[in-house]
This record gives structure tokens, C-alpha cells and sequence, in this order.
């Protein structure tokens, strides 16, 4: 579902979406069932782009996934019939984080009702309604020792609270079964609703994390069915409904045309809506189907962007190559509280 280009007074100006936004009724939901193989990014012809199977840089390859705690933390979930974005999304750090014994639980199906033109989780109309996955979540959790997890679901449109009702009993249920735990959610952005997120943010996950994925500029072409302002409204609110006991978080992605400028710009708009803990890292093509890479970024352009968003004034930044939202989330939490 596409939607039209922001208007150009509004996001160089950055003023909030405005309130009706969160009372204007939801949309209509129009659901084109789309596989992985046609996610919406294909079709995008740019002059300037790589080539799918060129060589990548030296600093984007790893070592592939393999270990023994790896495979032992695979077998764990697969047994419970769970997903992970860690694999639906292709993240290159899988093999270290699951080696550390952390793992992102992907909630709600592994079928997206959006179709964004970088992401390789799969897109329809879902059918996944599973009323105990957030008690076998939690129980994996306990399993697994976590000290800190992350649960992230897909968009579902599709649902009258867009999903929010899951999110409320995974936290739930982690704080019963494994008290001591940290819990850092990344969710969608419930279609700007005050009420669903309000229902989450009321259960004072330890960390509230909603990525706005790239500048404004380049949403139509690489988010489509979403808004960079209603995302950064969703991030005051949650803020400001957390009271000050909830870290918020986004990250963002380069590689998709966007210049350093825009970054930091884009990086000035999250802080004035109150987010304390960026991540940014190199966006990877996972089709040939999906947004094309227009460039990778040098590991020093990295070391750039994060010094500036320290300028700005974020209490912790992760920019790297193969930096992603759940990477070292401990260690960026603890960080940001600290600094609070």
C-alpha cells in the first residue's frame, strides 16, 4: 500500500503529525498478498545502483553461523514453532548473538500486512492467531537465561488493535516467568493509534523501540504503507506515556540513496521527539527483488554519523556497518539509563 511523497513545508519544518492523527479513524485495510520473491523493490530502477551480486566490501563479510550454542538456541525454537527476526530478516550477526545466548522473538506470524522494498519478511494477509505464544516466549526466555530480550513482531494491519494486545502479554508474561530479565520492545507503529500504544507503554517494557528505518525523503519509495512523522510521533508518545521509566529507541538504515546530511538531519528530528538510543547500520539487498544498494558506507562515514548524533545529544549510539536494531541492546540500555 503506497503512500504520497511527505509534503515538503511539513518535514523540513518537523512539526509534530498532528493530533488528529491519533483519533482520525484507521484506514482502509487493503491486503495484496505478495511473496518474498515480489516485496515491492524490484521494479525500482536506479542508475547509480550495485549490482545484486557484485563483490561486497571486506568489512560486511562474516563468518557464517554454526556454533554449538548457536545450534542449541536453534533447535530451542524451532521446537516451540517460533520465529526470530534474526532469521527472517537475514541479519549477518546472527551467528555472534546467538553464539552470546540472545535472540530476537519475532511475535504475531512470520506474514507482513506492509510491504516495505528492503525487508525479506514475507508479505500478505496473515493468518497466525496463536492466544499462548507470549506464555511460550516467556518460557523461552526463562530457558535460555536471557538477561535481556528483545520481542519484535511483523506490521498486522489486519487486527483491530493492530497487535498491541500480543505485545502487552509477552511483557507480561516475561516479567512472571523471568522477573529478572530486561525487555526491549520494537514495534510497529500501530497506524499512529494512541490507544493500542498506550496499552503497551502502560506495561513499562524497559525499553520502547520503534525504527523509522530511513530519511524522510526516501519513504515513499522504501516504506510504503508508513510515515516518518506519524513514527516520530509515535516515539514522543511513547516517551511521554513512559514517564520517564521507559528508554526510547529507533534506529536507521544507509545505503539506500540517502547523504550525510540527511542523516543527521533525520537524527536531529528523533531527538527533539525524545529518543535516547540510535542505531544505524548498512543496508544489505537480500533479493534481487528488493531495493537495489545505491552505495555502502566506509566504516570512518559510520564513525561520522555516530560522533554527530552524540553531538545532538543521544545517550548512546551504535553505527557500524553491520549494526541492526537488537544488536548489543544490553549494552546500549544500560548505557542510555546510566546517562539518564
Amino acid at each position: 500500500m503506497s503512500t504520497p511523497p511527505p509534503d515538503s513545508a511539513t518535514v523540513e519544518g518537523h512539526p509534530e503529525a498532528g493530533s488528529s492523527e491519533g483519533a482520525a479513524p484507521p484506514a482502509e485495510r487493503i491486503h495484496v498478498t505478495r511473496s518474498r520473491a515480489n516485496p515491492g523493490g524490484g521494479n525500482v530502477q536506479l542508475e547509480d545502483a550495485i549490482p545484486f551480486r557484485s563483490r561486497k566490501p571486506s568489512w560486511l563479510k562474516v563468518p557464517p553461523p554454526g556454533g554449538p550454542v548457536y545450534r542449541e538456541i536453534k533447535q530451542m525454537i524451532d521446537g516451540e514453532g517460533l520465529n526470530t527476526v534474526c532469521e527472517e530478516a537475514n541479519c549477518p550477526n546472527i551467528g555472534e548473538c546467538w553464539e552470546r545466548g540472545t535472540a530476537t522473538f519475532m511475535i504475531l506470524g512470520d506474514v507482513c500486512t506492509r510491504r516495505c522494498g528492503f525487508c525479506n519478511v514475507q508479505t500478505g494477509k496473515p493468518s497466525h492467531n496463536d492466544p499462548l505464544e507470549p506464555a511460550r516466549v516467556a518460557m523461552q526466555v526463562k530457558r535460555l537465561g536471557l538477561k535481556h530480550a528483545v520481542i519484535t513482531s511483523v506490521d498486522r494491519d489486519d487486527l483491530p488493535d493492530y497487535g498491541a494486545s500480543a505485545f502487552v502479554g509477552v511483557i507480561r508474561s516475561i516479567r512472571a516467568q523471568a522477573p529478572d530479565c530486561k525487555v526491549e520492545i520494537l514495534t510497529p507503529d500501530f497506524r499512529g493509534q494512541e490507544m493500542p500504544l498506550a496499552r503497551v507503554v502502560h506495561e513499562r517494557p524497559d525499553v520502547f523501540n520503534h525504527n523509522v528505518e530511513t530519511v524522510p525523503r526516501l519513504y515513499p519509495k522504501a516504506r510504503r504503507g508508513s510515515k516518518f512523522l506519524r513514527s516520530a510521533r509515535v516515539l514522543r508518545l511513547a516517551r511521554e506515556m513512559g514517564e520517564g521509566e521507559v528508554i526510547t529507541k529507533s534506529g536507521l538504515m544507509v545505503g539506500l540513496g540517502e547523504e550525510f546530511d540527511e542523516m543527521v538531519e533525520t537524527f536531529g528530528i528523533l531527538r527533539e521527539h525524545g529518543v535516547q538510543i540510535l542505531t544505524v547500520g548498512q543496508y544489505l539487498r537480500p533479493t534481487v527483488n528488493h531495493l537495489p544498494v545505491v552505495r555502502y558506507w566506509h566504516p570512518e562515514e559510520f564513525e561520522a554519523l555516530e560522533k554527530a548524533a552524540y553531538e545532538i545529544g543521544f545517550e548512546s549510539v551504535a553505527a557500524g556497518p553491520l549494526v541492526r536494531s537488537s544488536y548489543h541492546a544490553d549494552e546500549s540500555a544500560r548505557k542510555a539509563a546510566e546517562a539518564a
